[in-house]
């Protein structure tokens, strides 16, 4: 899941909630013992829309310390990115965790689960390279335990294709390119270019899987117009398959991707 997409997410379902609109009740000085939590996060999100991420994140940290997920995903956001605020991965592990740690049960349909799972998601990477002097020491084995545990309680895409590149790359634990095309195809399914691209690879290449040069050669073509310029791994592996491709792998290929990707522009 992209970061804007799910931020909107929060907005919207802080909306419904009542929890954005009239935050101007009270400003970050007059946060107290007596301030609920829903409060906190009601200003905070508030004040970062407005484009005070200094006061966001002292309103988000107050709703945060109180156990309130959103204000600790949001928070922990900022710190990974350094969104408004000095950048602090190791800050934004202990949020995400303390997060994994209060909520790995809840139900996946429930309102916040798009957030506690997005929590384990940063969790694997923070694990999967380590955070530079600190406690958090690069360890693939837990990476691809904490993704597995996203990817199919969750469902989440993002988990998923991480998963998938793990069993492909062998980290972590053994290659399995049969475990990485089924990871790859769930989360291509969501609509996931990371997913689609290494499905297309494995299924071109029949890396683990039977070849299925054409189906292959669509997904990498879905994925490559799909991708940002900065997935330069998606371009590469749509030109290699590209270039070695018969004529009629490529047509047929080009016709098939066509009509999946009217599917995408329908739903913009």
């Amino acid at each position: 899941m992209r970061i804007c997409n799910v931020f909107r997410g929060v907005l919207a379902a802080s909306a419904v909630l009542g929890l954005v609109g009239g935050a101007a009740a009270f400003d970050a000085k007059t946060l107290g013992a007596d301030t609920a939590p829903t409060e906190a996060l009601e200003f905070g999100l508030s004040s970062y829309k407005s484009g005070d991420k200094e006061t966001a994140a002292e309103a988000l940290g107050f709703a945060a310390d109180k156990g309130n997920p959103i204000a600790q995903w949001k928070l922990g956001r900022m710190y990974a990115e350094g969104d408004g605020i000095a950048r602090d991965d190791y800050k934004a592990f202990e949020l995400f965790s303390e997060m994994a740690d209060a909520h790995a049960d809840d139900g996946p349909s429930q309102p916040n689960s798009r957030f506690i799972s997005n929590a384990f998601v940063a969790l694997g990477g923070y694990y999967k390279s380590g955070i530079p002097n600190t406690d958090v020491k690069q360890d693939p084995a837990r990476a691809r335990q904490i993704y597995s545990y996203a990817a199919s309680y969750f469902g989440d895409p993002d988990a998923q294709v991480s998963l998938a590149r793990m069993y492909y790359n062998g980290e972590g634990g053994e290659r399995d390119p049969l475990q990485a095309a089924r990871w790859a195809k769930l989360a291509a399914d969501k609509g996931s270019v990371g997913g689609q691209a290494l499905l297309g690879h494995l299924l071109f290449e029949g890396d683990g899987v039977p070849r299925q040069s054409v189906l292959g050669l669509m997904y990498l073509t879905i994925a490559r117009e799909r991708a940002k310029a900065s997935d330069s791994w998606v371009f590469e592996m749509q030109e290699r398959a590209l270039s070695i491709a018969t004529e009629n792998e490529r047509r047929t290929a080009m016709a098939l991707a066509d009509q999946e990707l009217e599917k995408y522009k329908k739903k913009k």
